[in-house]
């Protein structure tokens, strides 16, 4: 059911160019690779009136211009918001051949959203600057610890660049590797739990600590260093997903996910790679969006291809069809 209501004027402008995006490499800006972008679609960008259409499945607020363009769209009980922006491909050359194009700029909110909230304050505030924000976005950090990304420093410390999944050891690569490993600094989490790197996995993150530090180090949502519910990110894929906070996009069923109508790119998504251990999810990853080829496909940390890949190194990296992470695919959240 769709209800849309004229509100307001919104001064948006989101910047067009037929050139490349380019971020420079300092603390505030750092460099994407693998990436291009184009002019955002016609009537994007406009100054005038704008209106609020109430749709479900999940329950959300879509926010569209004068020309009835979809600038944003919020879901309820989250904080994750996708903004149109300019068109963005992303490519992975040594793992595959396909590329995945997409206008969709994924922040976060400063708060979680609720039916009316584009009456508050911090609503009108945010969204205008969000809209004409050209800084990496949650996708673009994602693709900042891909096989051979460039290093991303802040403030003298490294934040990015290519990751490893874990240590080497005669069992394959060790799970275990959270984002302040990678980053080599010990890390106080809520509730008095203290957490020291180990430098074996320095430059290293398992599949949600690298959720947890494209989400949480890097894009601000709060984490726990338990695997417990409260209000941040848990450390484990399973703890996520069954206590973690967000919007519950595809309930986990116990079996194969075979609808995705309801998904959008940025969104957490679950596997059960271990099914014969029990029903419980054991890896998550972040949802791109759909690829050249026209499949469904996923940024996760693995073994095989040893971090962060959308490629198909120890498996195609989509969830439709009957490929390893096709078949273990079982739920999905919007943060």
């Amino acid at each position: 059911m769709r209800k849309a209501v004229k509100v307001g004027v919104l001064v948006a402008v989101i910047g067009v160019s037929g050139t490349a995006a380019v971020y420079a490499a300092t603390q505030d800006r750092q460099e994407i690779t693998a990436i291009s972008a184009s002019a955002a679609p016609t009537g994007a960008a406009v100054t005038g009136a704008y209106t609020y259409e109430r749709l479900e499945n999940p329950a959300r607020t879509v926010v569209r211009d004068a020309a009835g363009a979809q600038l944003a769209s919020f879901t309820d009980g989250s904080r994750t918001v996708m903004l149109t922006g300019k068109s963005r491909t992303f490519t992975e050359p040594r793992f595959t051949k396909v590329s995945i194009t997409s206008n969709a700029w994924i922040r976060l909110a400063p708060q979680a959203w609720q039916p009316g909230a584009e009456k508050e304050k911090w609503f009108t505030d945010w969204l205008p600057k969000a809209i004409g924000d050209t800084d990496p976005d949650v996708l673009a950090i994602a693709l900042q610890y891909t096989d051979g990304a460039a290093d991303q420093i802040s403030k003298k410390l490294r934040v990015g660049g290519d990751a490893n999944f874990g240590p080497d050891s005669a069992e394959g690569r060790l799970e275990k590797s959270d984002f302040y490993d990678y980053l080599g600094i010990g890390w106080d989490f809520p509730g008095g739990v203290h957490e020291a790197a180990e430098p074996a996995r320095a430059r290293s993150l398992d599949c949600s600590g690298f959720v947890r530090m494209v989400y949480g180090y890097r894009s601000g949502f709060p984490l726990l260093g338990t695997n417990t519910k409260g209000p941040g990110l848990p450390r484990r894929a399973w703890a996520l997903s069954e206590l973690g906070p967000g919007t519950e996009v595809i309930h986990d069923e116990k079996k194969q996910a075979t609808d995705f109508s309801a998904l959008q790119p940025g969104d957490v998504l679950f596997f059960n790679l271990e099914p014969q251990l029990g029903p419980q999810v054991s890896h998550t990853g972040i949802y791109l969006g759909i690829d050249s080829d026209g499949h469904h496909r996923v940024l996760s940390s693995r073994k095989v291809a040893n971090g962060p890949t959308f490629g198909d190194a120890g498996g195609v990296s989509l969830i439709d069809g009957s490929g390893t992470y096709a078949k273990a695919f079982r739920a999905a959240k919007r943060l």
